[in-house]
């Protein structure tokens, strides 16, 4: 699978500026794609909440942790998998579709997994099944979004990569940019990621105006009504992919 590719360089560091939210508000104001679609929450749970916003390009696969691979004897010993993941844009972020039907019945991503990733400059992990060593990993820095945690790897292993997956009803291809935090996971759509830091700090300033007024001894409904307008956060705006 070829990752994709933009046709102008991002500024990552920029994009850490922000929290995801205000990431998902600036791209629902560029209004390249429906409101329900391109972000992930519920299933797959930040479980560092105090460590900064991740953004990384999406290194995908499917794994399986209730029965045994068919070879390998370890859950990280697949060099074809980290030699994918360095071939990818960094910073990078694995991103875990569990396949079983009890996903998450051992853990895939723990210390090792994660050091491992870090060496490879990968900035955290997205599963809907399980990880452990919460302490190790969040003392790296790694960020990990999953279900919920297991003492045990079981048999985890990698079943195939590179590959789209689905975390959660959020499909995510190879090379896709994601920003995460605390809130959740936000597919950042390359054709607007250079504009997503204008938008955002747009947004953020009229967002702390708009609460210093509801706070001031000026506010009125009148004016909150004309501020909204001018805003421009009607929910009515037409798609620019509708036919």
């Amino acid at each position: 699978m070829t990752p994709k590719t933009v046709s102008s360089p991002v500024n990552l560091d920029k994009l850490k500026e922000f929290d995801s939210c205000t990431i998902s508000n600036a791209i629902e104001r560029l209004n390249v794609r429906l409101r329900n679609e391109g972000f992930l929450s519920g299933v797959a749970r930040c479980r560092f909440p105090k460590l900064p916003p991740m953004v990384g390009y999406a290194a995908t696969a499917r794994i399986r942790t209730a029965s045994p691979p068919m070879s390998h004897r370890c859950y990280y010993d697949r060099m074809d998998w980290w030699n994918y993941v360095a071939s990818l844009p960094e910073p990078r972020v694995m991103v875990l579709q569990d396949a079983d039907h009890n996903a998450g019945l051992g853990a895939f991503v723990g210390e090792i997994h994660a050091a491992i990733g870090g060496a490879l400059n990968c900035v955290g992990c997205v599963t809907n099944g399980a990880v452990r060593d919460l302490p190790a990993v969040e003392a790296m820095g790694f960020q990990m979004y999953a279900s919920h945690t297991s003492v045990s790897h079981a048999y985890a292993h990698i079943a195939d990569f590179g590959e789209p997956v689905e975390i959660d009803s959020l499909k995510i291809s190879s090379g896709d940019l994601l920003h995460g935090d605390r809130h959740g996971i936000v597919n950042i759509p390359l054709s607007i990621a250079t504009a997503i830091p204008l938008q955002a700090s747009k947004i953020r300033q009229e967002e702390h105006e708009l609460v210093e007024f509801c706070r001031s001894s000026r506010f009125t409904l009148q004016e909150l009504a004309e501020r909204i307008q001018k805003m421009n956060l009607s929910c009515d705006l037409p798609w620019r992919g509708a036919k």
